[in-house]
């Protein structure tokens, strides 16, 4: 048989001009596997039948292709997103039972889509440089591509040759060309839109035995690397598997990175795909499986929608496809549990075999504290995950100092959110957007997404003068990430991480540091130290964006009672709406709130003077677009500054017998000892006890050797920090 012999991505690739097929989705030795492991396995069976309930009543029924014309939500978006996953399905079908009517379906509608396709201009609701012709936008036609083309290859032995002539040049040809040619420079781009556009063409090129398609998938437009799949994989996972555009977008690329690598390794297995970067797409799948509360959810960052989980259908895609390349893993097992089902792949029934022995399914998920990089070097900032407690009770609270994220970052350097026990409790506010609703602009990003979401204001971090970081600009934002200056996670009763900016606001540091602790006494608290330094004087905000029913402060305020004026006119200000407001000084001010059944206590130091409001989102929101969720806001007016608060969690309340136990805070007072150049010194008095908090500035090794006094006792320790609780340490 003759062959071909190309070099794509400094690998040399051995590709048949007249390949066998299946080789995308199955090779023939998984396909094979399968098919011997279906018997006898209940979940497998059942699987299968949702397949077949789903699938069998197309096989006799006209499917609709209609004229594009809707965008997200509306009915030919629907339909032609319904309709590649039939496709997708049949060939499934098909390939385990050898029916032909499931081949048939699959060609009656692909030579629908033949007479369709080839007519299509711009989709008339496109909005974006990178229009859709069978969807709004390209992604859409790339996610069509990649199922369609998987189902062609599954298929590919049971359809005539000249309806595979049509479907190659009328359907995949035009869509292939489209989005190497017409939008070339959406194909070249390093984001996950291009992670489905190269996947795509790659794909398509599996299943039409097209070489000049790997190349172009692989390569780039220009064939040099720089762009393509393999520069993908290269540029948008840091080292440890952390990807860029935070975990919601991890769960979005995860597919066609997985089912391409997966079709790349059937049709050239020497290449080792899944071994690429010492196995990247593993530690990206864990990763993403870290980046998840103890409800599956994916922590909303940046542009997140907030009930995505690892139930979808990307996840559930990915951890198949990762099982057949790594092997069946606890942590799988756990996920596929909760799925319900798995994916008719040698991953899949792997992992239904070995769900087979309950007790190999862990009870919990093994949640870990986890501290990621960013960036391909692993040199752009990071984000880590510090956990308390196990089980139901765990808490999970996020330090994001990561690099912007690309066109879908916000602009919130150092920031920090809480969960605890399952619920948000210091909350991102994610994306502003209803994925798939049309009567809400089409399913595509609100306004307020822009104005309000990404801006500073709406997260748990610094705001100097009412601008956001960067002041909005995302082409400066890419430039530059926050440094790491210390961590520890090895104490599971005292985590610690720390890191700092000097380049969201000209001229102003920020250098902040999170301890989450685990009192002898099984006090869980947070303390949080944010110091902010320039030569010129600056108004300080800093938000806590936090959930649930507010219980009790320990300040007077005065309240908005008849009507309320916006915190501010820009960057995000403009839409929250000022409840109260109050001017304290030289205190310990404290406000209470509960979250399901549990008390949550905000404990803040006040130096000198500051101004304190109560504000919610939802104002000058005509279209009731955003949640109008509350923020708590400290303001200071200073040069210097250094912010100390402590978040406890206390107490339980039983709405059953209407009693609650701990609802008052443990903490009474806080105060700064020290705090120059060389050392901070934070005391928090909690039920009598004194808990110190020591962070050396500058010297920051771990054999760095540190020392104070206060009233005649003598502290000392190693390394950049020391916690002491009773006079003894940590």
């Amino acid at each position: 048989m003759y062959r071909l012999l190309t070099v794509i991505g400094g690998f040399l690739i051995s590709g048949c001009l007249f390949a066998q097929h299946p080789v995308g989705f199955y090779s023939k030795v998984d396909l094979n596997y399968v098919k011997a492991n279906m018997e006898g396995n209940a979940l497998l069976q059942q699987s299968l039948e949702t397949l077949k309930n789903e699938t069998d009543p197309w096989l006799d029924k006209a499917v609709d292709v209609p004229l594009p014309k809707d965008a997200a939500g509306g009915y030919s978006h629907e339909k032609h997103k319904a309709n590649y996953l039939l496709l997708f399905n049949s060939g499934i079908l098909y390939s385990i039972t050898g029916k032909q009517a499931y081949a048939n379906l699959v060609a009656r509608v692909l030579l629908q889509y033949a007479k369709l396709i080839p007519g299509l201009k711009n989709h008339p609701q496109a909005t974006s440089s990178s229009p859709g012709r069978i969807f709004w936008q390209a992604l859409n036609d790339a996610n069509w591509l990649v199922y369609t083309s998987m189902a062609y290859d599954m298929v590919y032995n049971g359809l005539k040759k000249s309806d595979r002539d049509i479907i190659t040049s009328e359907v995949f040809k035009p869509e292939v060309d489209f989005i190497t040619q017409d939008l070339k420079s959406w194909f070249n781009l390093i984001h996950n839109h291009a992670v489905w556009a190269t996947a795509a063409v790659g794909l398509v090129g599996i299943a039409t035995d097209n070489d000049d398609y790997i190349q172009l998938a692989l390569k780039g437009s220009l064939r040099n690397g720089n762009t393509g799949f393999y520069a993908l994989m290269g540029q948008l996972f840091s080292p440890d598997g952390y990807y860029t555009e935070g975990p919601y977008y991890t769960r979005y690329a995860l597919l066609p990175f997985m089912i391409f690598a997966n079709a790349l390794n059937n049709k050239f297995p020497e290449q080792h795909l899944f071994q690429y970067r010492n196995s990247i797409l593993e530690k990206a799948l864990n990763t993403a499986l870290q980046h998840t509360n103890t409800d599956g959810m994916f922590f909303p960052m940046n542009d997140a929608i907030k009930d995505k989980d690892y139930t979808t259908s990307e996840m559930l895609m990915a951890l198949n496809v990762a099982t057949k390349a790594y092997g069946v893993k606890p942590a799988y097992l756990f996920v596929a549990k909760k799925q319900g089902k798995v994916l008719l792949g040698k991953g899949g029934v792997q992992l239904a075999k070995a769900m087979v022995d309950k007790h190999a399914i862990p009870q919990w998920f093994p949640y870990t504290s986890i501290e990621n990089t960013d960036g391909p070097t692993g040199k752009q900032g990071g984000l880590d995950i510090l956990r308390l407690g196990n089980k139901a009770e765990l808490a999970s609270l996020i330090f994001k100092y990561t690099s912007h994220g690309l066109s879908h970052g916000h602009f919130d350097k150092l920031n920090i959110n809480l969960f605890d026990a399952g619920k948000e409790i210091l909350q991102d506010y994610g994306s502003a957007r209803f994925v798939g609703v049309e009567q809400k602009y089409g399913g595509r990003y609100l306004p307020e997404n822009g104005k309000y979401a990404v801006q500073t204001i709406a997260h748990n971090t610094l705001v100097v003068d009412e601008t956001s970081h960067f002041k909005g600009e995302e082409k400066i934002a890419e430039n530059y990430a926050p440094v790491k200056r210390f961590s520890a996670l090895d104490n599971p009763n005292l985590l610690v991480t720390s890191a700092f900016d000097s380049n969201a606001t000209a001229g102003v540091k920020m250098d902040r540091t999170i301890y989450f602790l685990q009192l002898p006494t099984s006090q869980k608290l947070m303390v949080d130290l944010f110091k902010v330094s320039s030569a010129s004087q600056h108004q300080y905000d800093l938000p806590f964006h936090y959930l649930g029913q507010f219980i009790h402060a320990n300040f007077s305020y005065q309240s908005s009672k008849t009507s309320m004026n916006i915190l501010g006119k820009k960057n995000g200000y403009q839409y929250l709406w000022k409840e109260a407001e109050a001017s304290v000084g030289n205190t310990t001010v404290q406000f209470s709130f509960m979250n399901g059944k549990t008390f949550y206590s905000l404990s803040s130091l006040i130096q000198d003077s500051a101004k304190l409001f109560f504000a919610r989102s939802g104002a000058n929101d005509s279209d009731f677009n955003l949640r109008h969720d509350p923020v708590f806001v400290i303001r200071k007016n200073a040069n210097n500054q250094t912010f100390v608060n402590v978040l406890e969690i206390h107490g339980k309340y039983d709405p059953v017998i209407e009693t609650s136990s701990g609802g008052n805070a443990a903490v009474q007072q806080i105060s700064l000892l020290l705090d120059n150049q060389d050392l901070t010194i934070a005391r928090v008095l909690i039920n009598d006890k004194y808990l110190l908090i020591c962070e050396s500035r500058n010297n920051i090794e771990k054999t760095s050797q540190h020392q104070f006094e206060i009233s005649g006792q003598k502290f000392e320790w190693i390394g950049p920090y020391a916690i002491f609780y009773n006079g003894r340490k940590l």
